[in-house]
């Protein structure tokens, strides 16, 4: 690529050549390829960042697009990486992309960032802001984070430095179903660009120590009425060494971690021939999208209605996308059928979709 692709921004004062430098040596782990990860990777990529990681596991999906718009119709059904990988790489073959078509797991998640300097969180789960928190705070590296809430987005830069942490802030995982996910909120298009080009925005400070970084602070913005403020936050006293847990404890906030069953385990119980119901408690439109076979649909806010269908002398097994819902499913059902036991299952239904079931 010609000197002439960073002109306008090395032209900058207090950034220059040296500031282009540090992008180029940049490592920067983009975890999520939706509707904040797309204009993060698109900018970081376009202003030259060295090597830019994106780890999902997910494919795209029609109600992607319209907050994704790197995506199209032709793209559906395609691993969110690979498709935005290509794209990329058209944009600026200068930059080395890694594409990690995976989700980022307690088994995982330490090995995946000893490759990089800095971590973008891009997803929409909490679950995993912790794990990154946690994963972080274990290599001694920043991250990046971004969220959105309705019409509001939220941005943040913890572990820099030393300074305050994602726990620092919030110390107490929510219990499932206590905050909703954007598949239950809903999201307004345009929202996760505005958030994810500041998320990339602070990644480029970090790596070329420009202006004041967003470390102790919590900004809070409102597409409404245009208006934001911060919420300054303190290092915890008591922050100390730093573990993973188990996938079932992120889900599961940390508190009720009964029922649950993992991924593997649930595999045993089909490999067995075991009988049993599988109860997927996602949303009509995306159980029409992808679902196990001989699964049966019965969304979470239907729950309750079920339960004389429910409670047979066959155990139910409840699912969703990543074990959120599904955790949530548990404690409505819990103790309240009188022959069948319930479990959920700690991932989803792509974790299984990954090798060949069938429901017997």
């Amino acid at each position: 690529m010609t000197h002439s692709r960073y002109d306008r921004q090395e032209r900058l004062k207090g950034f220059g050549a040296a500031g282009q430098e540090r992008l180029r040596q940049a490592r920067i782990l983009v975890v999520g390829a939706g509707g904040l990860g797309v204009p993060v990777c698109q900018y970081l990529n376009a202003m030259g960042v060295g090597t830019l990681g994106i780890a999902d596991g997910d494919t795209v999906e029609e109600t992607n697009l319209h907050r994704q718009p790197l995506y199209g119709p032709e793209d559906l059904g395609k691993s969110k990486v690979a498709v935005l990988a290509e794209k990329l790489h058209r944009q600026n073959p200068d930059t080395r992309i890694d594409s990690h078509a995976t989700f980022v797991l307690p088994g995982n998640a330490l090995e995946l960032l000893e490759l990089y300097d800095l971590v973008v969180d891009a997803t929409d789960r909490i679950p995993t802001r912790y794990l990154l928190d946690d994963a972080c705070a274990i290599r001694g590296i920043p991250w990046i984070y971004g969220a959105l809430h309705g019409f509001e987005g939220q941005l943040s830069v913890f572990n820099y430095r030393g300074g305050p942490t994602y726990r620092c802030l919030f110390p107490q995982a929510p219990r499932p179903g206590e905050i909703p996910d954007c598949n239950q909120l809903g999201t307004l298009g345009v929202l996760p660009g505005v958030i994810g080009t500041l998320q990339a925005l602070e990644a480029v400070k970090v790596v070329c120590g420009l202006g004041e970084i967003l470390s102790g602070k919590l900004l809070l913005f409102n597409a409404l009425d245009h208006q934001s403020r911060q919420i300054r936050f303190s290092r915890a006293k008591e922050e100390g060494a730093r573990q993973l847990y188990s996938a079932s404890q992120y889900l599961s906030g940390f508190c009720d971690q009964g029922g649950s069953i993992s991924v593997a385990q649930y595999r045993n119980i089909l490999r067995d021939g075991t009988p049993h119901t599988l109860v997927d408690v996602r949303e009509a439109r995306e159980f029409k999208a992808l679902h196990i076979p001989g699964s049966r649909n019965i969304p979470l806010l239907t729950l309750e209605q079920e339960l004389g269908d429910l409670d047979g002398p066959a155990p139910v097994y409840l699912i969703c996308e990543t074990g959120s819902r599904s955790a949530q499913g548990y404690q409505k059902l819990k103790g309240r059928l009188e022959h069948a036991e319930v479990h959920w299952i700690a991932g989803g239904v792509r974790d299984l979709i990954q090798e060949p079931v069938k429901l017997r």
